[in-house]
């Protein structure tokens, strides 16, 4: 089975095989032919699983191109998500010329408002803005025949469902297509899908089992204005050998790569708009050991497996524990320990408390800097115990690896500059 056999626009297929993709994912497969059929869907999978395109894909293939109406809206909990959708939704619009427009708070409204009015036909937003925008009555949602519900769990766990519930009962009724997708189907989900949705089908995808043991844990409580240097100084204090740093969008990854290059790091950065012929450079370089630190987003790293990344930084709060988890994935392999380090905000309190309370677990937390100005760096009596042979294990394998790219390992020394 391949995108080709959904009879797909071919433009929409030439842009994911440029991507490499062709082969769809479970939630995809089941997904994507009900979608196109209009039937209202509800799927249950974790974030990882290829959700995304499941909804994305069809929409694009219902959306009259020539309509310059809004004709499919995607509701998202968080702005970072709303930014993630967009991003793969441009690398599909230039597979089929679709005007897409978001509409999420910390932007500028009337920007906004002014892309949507110019033609938008997929808008994708939060419910905080998308609902200022119905009862205001500045956006007309008339012709608006398909809604998407995304991380519908996480909307609820955030407080959101009363907004939620106000937009589904403003948006047209009769013909509106409804698709939610969630990780986890409490029972207020459950109501609002038997009130809003008709006759939905119901596609429920196993999630891989993960397994915490081989990783460490922590949290670094920080301020926005800090964390960069809060990031750079736990790199100085415990170096890494290898590390993923996590952004929550594009630009956030271009922007600390700058950032971390001019502070002497040895960093590149992976996001969707590269190219495939960079996209490939900045790979072979990271598994070379020419690189030592690759910034990532999350949509960008996606089945990445790379041999010796010992740690993963959580630069930007995930979205949920399913990405949590995701990008916590990408080290601890093979046996091997590894380290996730999440730097918190107070904004990224509540977000971290869902997390914890899914993964079940309450996280060791250090604060970044004292009132000295004195980093307090990672103690390992705050992190889950390891067996002495782990650890033996762990280093014996690093120098078995170091020795086999020594080469690369000596030019990250060099470049590599403590604080």
């Amino acid at each position: 089975m391949n995108f080709k056999n959904y009879k797909l626009n071919k433009n929409l297929i030439e842009a994911l095989e440029k991507r490499r993709i062709t082969t769809p994912t479970p939630i995809q497969a089941k997904a994507i032919p009900l979608i196109l059929q209009n039937r209202d869907v509800v799927g249950q999978a974790q974030t990882g699983t290829g959700k995304t395109l499941a909804f994305l894909l069809p929409l694009f293939e219902k959306i009259d191109k020539e309509d310059p109406h809004i004709q499919a809206v995607v509701i998202a909990p968080t702005r970072e998500l709303v930014t993630q959708l967009i991003d793969e939704a441009r690398l599909l619009a230039k597979g089929k010329d679709i005007n897409i427009a978001s509409a999420y708070g910390g932007q500028d409204t009337e920007r906004q408002l002014k892309k949507i009015k110019r033609g938008a036909q997929l808008l994708i937003g939060t419910p905080g803005r998308m609902l200022d925008y119905i009862t205001r009555k500045q956006v007309n949602f008339g012709k608006m025949s398909m809604l998407v519900l995304d991380e519908a769990d996480q909307m609820f766990h955030m407080g959101f469902m009363q907004e939620v519930e106000a937009i589904l009962k403003q948006m047209p009724q009769k013909r509106r297509q409804t698709m939610l997708f969630s990780a986890t189907m409490p029972g207020q989900i459950r109501a609002l899908v038997s009130k809003h949705m008709a006759n939905p089908k119901e596609i429920k995808i196993k999630g891989d089992k993960v397994t915490l043991e081989e990783i460490k844990q922590l949290v670094v409580l920080t301020s926005e204005t800090k964390k960069v240097d809060a990031l750079c100084k736990y790199i100085d204090d415990n170096h890494p050998f290898m590390g993923i740093v996590f952004c929550h969008s594009k630009q956030r990854a271009i922007e600390l790569n700058i950032l971390l290059s001019k502070r002497g790091y040895n960093s590149e950065e992976l996001h969707g708009e590269l190219n495939q012929s960079k996209r490939k450079k900045v790979m072979k370089n990271f598994r070379d050991l020419k690189t030592q630190f690759l910034i990532a987003t999350d949509l960008a790293a996606r089945g990445l497996d790379i041999e010796g990344v010992t740690h993963i930084f959580n630069y930007d709060v995930p979205q949920n524990s399913q990405w949590y988890i995701h990008r916590m994935g990408r080290t601890g392999r093979m046996g091997e320990q590894g380290t996730v380090v999440t730097f918190v905000t107070p904004k990224d309190k509540k977000r971290l408390e869902y997390i914890e309370k899914s993964i079940k677990l309450t996280l060791p937390k250090v604060k970044a800097f004292t009132n000295r100005g004195d980093f307090i760096a990672e103690k390992p009596s705050l992190i889950s115990p390891q067996s002495k042979s782990k650890k033996n294990k762990t280093k014996s394998s690093i120098k078995r690896l170091s020795k086999k790219k020594s080469k690369n390992k000596k030019s990250i020394n060099k470049k590599y500059r403590k604080k």
